[in-house]
């Protein structure tokens, strides 16, 4: 009977929307929430396990099943769920993927389930009011130190401020919310909550990283400057669709790591720099926590002429890294080299993505305000 019983469940993970993490997307779900009826990958059901007043985890193929849990998980599953507790998402809100970090994949699964903020939509007011403001530790530009800084996010401004002093009448800085990003990096930072946000000033890129010690509030914030995004771009392209706006609100980086790099006369020695990869634009920097790029490149496509070319010229010396990749623009050629081969190919895969890629309308105006620097 306990076999019968296993074999069911396992059947049910060939009905439609079973064969994928409900929560993350992950393929091949091993787990299940016989208290929610879902199908989960073997990570998020670690997540799970820290709810367990909402959610009960049972292996598919290693635990004993009661009948009346396998009849519960028939008349369930993943679409049900999703009809249920993803009812009300709003467009915005960032769903992860089984790639995302930890912090993203846990909040999604505490407000669907736990807090139920996509069946009760008043429970969305801390990211969908167009306003917020509060405390954030945010990384010093000089000395690196985490000093508490009161932020404000204002969709009617279209700006996100931040004050040096609880009592400062003017912000030490405006980001309009036009050339605003946020991405997690947690591992960069050195904090599991850890955002890097990044803005343009000067058309130049200008980081800051922030964190709060409570999970739930800068996932808040994420999804808060997502949802004044998607708002600004709703006024800037008002013929476009949801599916259009959603790609454009926040961005991961393509790549970042180390690499070596030579100056524009390409006779001086290599410097190891920090490479951040961000839609069209490589940045470098001495640190991977700096505040501004060293220099940055716009990478234009094939048609332009792009190319990234395998290794460096046989002239080439001064690198000590053996792994070469030239990127050839209209003005110069930049030559970079990797530590590994493996390194190597990755970056070259990341900037191929980016030149086989048409350019839009508003990136030539991108690359025409751009200057190469060296």
């Amino acid at each position: 009977m306990a076999k019968e019983r296993r074999r069911a469940v396992l059947e049910l993970l060939q009905r439609p929307g079973n064969a994928r993490c409900a929560d993350c997307g992950a393929p091949d779900p091993d787990w299940a929430s016989y208290t929610l009826g879902v199908f989960i990958c073997l990570s998020c059901s670690g997540i799970h396990r820290n709810i367990p007043q909402v959610s009960k985890v049972k292996s598919v193929r290693l635990d004993a099943w009661e009948e009346a849990q396998v009849e519960f998980m028939a008349s369930h599953g993943n679409d049900v769920a999703r009809d249920t507790y993803e009812s009300k998402v709003p467009p915005f809100y960032y769903r992860p993927t089984f790639s995302d970090c930890q912090l993203l994949r846990e909040q999604w699964i505490r407000a669907k389930y736990e807090r139920q903020e996509f069946t009760h939509p008043d429970k969305q007011e801390p990211y969908s009011a167009g306003y917020r403001e509060g405390f954030l530790w945010k990384r010093g530009r000089d000395n690196g130190q985490f000093l508490s800084r009161k932020f404000v996010l204002t969709e009617r401004e279209g700006s996100l401020k931040y004050f040096n002093r609880n009592d400062a009448k003017e912000p030490k800085a405006i980001m309009k919310i036009e050339h605003l990003n946020a991405t997690f990096q947690p591992a960069k930072i050195g904090h599991p909550h850890g955002l890097q946000v990044t803005y343009l000033k000067d058309n130049s890129t200008r980081n800051i990283f922030v964190y709060h010690e409570d999970g739930k509030e800068i996932v808040d914030w994420f999804n808060a400057l997502r949802a004044a995004r998607f708002h600004y771009l709703q006024v800037a392209f008002p013929g476009a669709s949801d599916a259009d706006l959603v790609p454009k609100l926040s961005r991961n980086y393509l790549k970042e790591g180390y690499m070596e790099k030579t100056g524009p006369k390409q006779t001086e020695g290599f410097r190891k720099r920090w490479f951040t990869m961000d839609d069209r634009r490589l940045m470098y920097f001495k640190d991977p926590l700096d505040a501004f790029a060293r220099g940055e490149v716009f990478i234009g496509s094939r048609e332009s002429g792009y190319t990234v070319l395998d290794g460096l010229p046989p002239s080439t010396q001064g690198h000590h890294w053996p792994h070469g990749i030239t990127i050839v623009t209209p003005e110069r050629r930049f030559l970079l080299a990797c530590e590994t081969e493996t390194e190597q190919r990755a970056w070259v895969e990341a900037f191929r993505k980016v030149v086989d890629r048409p350019m839009l309308p508003q990136e030539y105006a991108v690359e025409a305000h751009f200057k190469h620097k060296p």
